[in-house]
């Protein structure tokens, strides 16, 4: 089964910009009721927005970019984080960029946005130096990624460890 890839941004396309610690909370919503299996509750919604907001600050390792939607929110958002590693050939800033999120609220699908917002993202990651880009993604998105030169790596593996729930003493 083929799944339509959005081409390049319609001439009716909003512009990315990039995001700013205000677009914390959107960026949050669009993470939670796209991209994770289950919508995150309100107090999640505040950590994540919280955390968003101060990584976007100048020093911070967020960098994100937006498109506006034009009835107000966010139509679509691209979030990646920066972390060091060794150095070398390929790597001579030693920067890598994790992209976390890049969402697009259905309305606004099958424009570009999320193309525009992650080719965005990824120049302006370019420009801090960073040359090794990792993410997962769904199959439906596979194509964009892969046409943007991002390449399947089979030796990836994950672990999800969550430290077991501490009892609750009396105060």
């Amino acid at each position: 089964m083929t799944h339509p890839v959005p081409g390049p941004p319609t001439a009716a396309a909003a512009t990315a910009r990039a995001a700013t610690p205000h677009d914390a909370a959107e960026i949050a919503r669009l993470r939670s009721d796209l991209i994770l299996s289950e919508p995150l509750d309100t107090a999640w919604l505040a950590t994540c927005r919280d955390q968003i907001a101060a990584r976007l600050q100048p020093g911070g390792d967020a960098r994100a970019c937006v498109i506006d939607a034009p009835a107000g929110g966010l139509a679509a958002c691209a979030l990646a984080f920066i972390h060091p590693v060794l150095p070398a050939p390929n790597y001579p800033r030693g920067l890598a960029a994790r992209i976390h999120a890049v969402a697009t609220e259905p309305a606004h699908r099958h424009q570009g946005f999320a193309r525009a917002a992650l080719t965005a993202l990824l120049k302006c990651l370019e420009g801090e130096g960073v040359t090794l880009y990792e993410l997962h993604t769904s199959e439906m998105a596979a194509p964009l990624y892969e046409q943007l030169g991002f390449r399947r790596d089979r030796a990836l593996m994950r672990m999800t460890r969550i430290p077991p729930a501490r009892p609750q003493t009396a105060s």
